[in-house]
């Protein structure tokens, strides 16, 4: 399973071990028992990768042999391609900026794209240190 959380600045991509249908169940106990708000519904999300990293040609292969309607990429400009997700959004209210989107793709393909997600991440960071 895929998180993506977002917050107002940024968000951050994670792969879990659990699944999907679990994880959501929980985060629903968690606020029935805490007595928050909780808006749960289908979704899309999408974030950019930059067309020059290493290995990304693979990762569109594998997107392409898995061959489902939850995920694409496609062009986004001269730099970047965007990352496209059918899932499921979580947040406190249904206009809520920041929450947590979770989805399900093949594991492979998650792995993937965490290592690639992180690989630029560990780049932007350089980049800005300088």
């Amino acid at each position: 399973m895929l998180k993506l959380s977002y917050t107002e600045n940024s968000f951050i991509l994670e792969r879990l071990s659990e699944p999907l249908e679990k994880w959501v169940t929980n985060r629903v106990l968690l606020a029935i028992r805490s007595g928050t708000s909780l808006c749960v519904e289908p979704s899309s999300a999408s974030f950019l990768l930059p067309k020059d990293l290493p290995y990304l040609g693979d990762l569109v292969q594998s997107i392409k042999a898995f061959n489902r309607d939850v995920i694409d990429i496609v062009p986004a400009d001269g730099n970047s391609l965007e990352v496209c997700l059918e899932g499921t959004w979580l947040a406190q209210s249904t206009n809520s900026n920041a929450g947590l989107f979770v989805c399900h793709i093949d594991e492979v393909i998650e792995t993937f794209l965490c290592q690639l997600w992180q690989k630029n991440q560990v780049s932007a960071s350089v980049i800005n240190d300088q």
